[in-house]
């Protein structure tokens, strides 16, 4: 599976380097750590982060992602988009590549 997923503080943070800042960048950067070193693929873009792996695994990320963004607020926002496929892997680049590819061949009619 896929899962596309954003996760924020907001609220007066709790802990943290500046504990009255409004910058979210020190949390996100928290949850985004979690998930690289969870060693799923992944990728993170400017809006969210996309992880893959199996149902399990994927959500125990997500989780331990959201809960290391709550020491920087007293609420967290999290989004999340799945796409759950059983049986396909290596999704993570293969859509892109896919939608790429028919790109080309319709600039090539």
């Amino acid at each position: 599976m896929l899962v596309a997923f954003s996760v924020a503080p907001s609220g007066v943070p709790t802990a943290g380097p500046a504990p009255h800042d409004a910058s979210v960048h020190d949390a996100v950067a928290e949850a985004v750590r979690i998930v690289r070193e969870s060693g799923l693929p992944n990728k993170t873009d400017a809006m969210f982060t996309t992880i893959e792996g199996e149902w399990d695994e994927v959500m125990d990320v997500v989780k331990r992602a959201t809960e290391a963004v709550g020491k920087y607020g007293s609420r967290v926002s999290l989004v999340l988009k799945a796409d759950i496929r059983p049986g396909y892997y290596g999704e993570l680049t293969g859509k892109v590549d896919r939608l790429e590819a028919a790109i080309t061949e319709r600039d090539q009619k």
